[in-house]
């Protein structure tokens, strides 16, 4: 499980290095192999240990690609679905278009969410917290059940 959020760097060969506290975990799961996509909702990426992300092939494949909504959330998340082998050193290639997509620069930050990982630009990063942190303030989210049921 991951979870934190780790401030990185982009290289100037565009890699990112894993932090060493996941290194282990990842080579043990998938040995360093992972798929990067973008996030259909944010301005970030989503890395996955490989058996995370033949779970959700297996969800898109059983989607109709004749239902306009349906093909069109399979072409942005498969068409930009890229494998990311994780070396030695633990580092791992991000392409141009992923890049792009999360406006990366080199301050990054790489997100834990349980089973995957949200990759940021440090600025959007921030950014995306503080407006999180607003608007619990503020009451502006309405607490569902399950939230309520939260104890923290």
């Amino acid at each position: 499980m991951f979870r934190g959020a780790s401030a990185i760097t982009l290289d100037s060969k565009n890699r990112i290095t894993i932090p060493t506290r996941y290194r282990e975990e990842l080579i043990v799961d998938c040995v360093g192999k992972m798929v990067c996509t973008v996030d259909i909702q944010h301005a970030c990426l989503l890395l996955y240990p490989l058996p995370e992300w033949e779970e959700i092939e297996l969800k898109l494949c059983n989607l109709s690609s004749m239902n306009p909504q349906e093909r069109l959330l399979q072409q942005v998340l498969l068409g930009n679905a890229t494998d990311c082998d994780m070396d030695k050193n633990g580092r791992l290639l991000l392409n141009g278009p992923l890049r792009q997509h999360a406006g990366l620069k080199k301050s990054v930050m790489l997100v834990g969410q349980l089973k995957k990982f949200e990759i940021w630009s440090e600025s959007a990063w921030q950014a995306q917290m503080q407006q999180g942190i607003n608007k619990i303030q503020s009451g502006e989210i309405e607490l569902t059940e399950r939230l309520l049921d939260l104890s923290l």
